[in-house]
């Protein structure tokens, strides 16, 4: 039976900037820029992961204010994704972001126009941001959950 890999991502918007993840991609072992993202583990919400990647990549304890959209990859590397996008409200951050997690090399704001020239992890970095800024926001209780 397939079973696609359930991931999150966190599009983290403070005026005009969106925050970013610098790492090295573990399939080509080169680096790239991608959202705050991860898999969904044992016994958490879609909401919590999100939450809890946001902390591990950039030191960062927000909560999401919206569903961004559900993203079905099939990536470069054969395997299948079923990415749930969340929004974060960066507005009131006032500390500078400092990833927990080893395999992150830094976290940064960057416009729009800059995401469009990094070497992104994927496509969905940047269709997520916009899709965040172009498409309506879905209320995260959106998704039923029962835990």
């Amino acid at each position: 039976m397939h079973k696609p890999h359930v991931t999150v991502a966190a599009v983290v918007k403070k005026g005009d900037r969106f925050l970013l993840v610098k790492e090295r991609d573990k399939f080509t072992a080169t680096i790239c820029y991608n959202q705050p993202a991860g898999h969904l583990e044992l016994d958490e919400t879609l909401a919590q992961a999100a939450s809890r990647e946001l902390f591990e990549e950039t030191g960062l304890t927000l909560t999401p204010i919206g569903l961004v959209g559900i993203y079905n990859l099939h990536a470069a590397n054969g395997i299948h994704y079923l990415r749930f996008c969340f929004l974060f409200d960066g507005a009131q951050i006032t500390t500078e972001p400092c990833p927990k997690d080893a395999d992150i090399m830094s976290a940064d704001w960057h416009t729009l126009e800059d995401i469009k020239t990094l070497p992104l992890r994927s496509h969905l970095v940047l269709k997520c941001i916009e899709d965040s800024l172009n498409r309506p926001i879905q209320d995260v209780s959106f998704i039923y959950d029962d835990n």
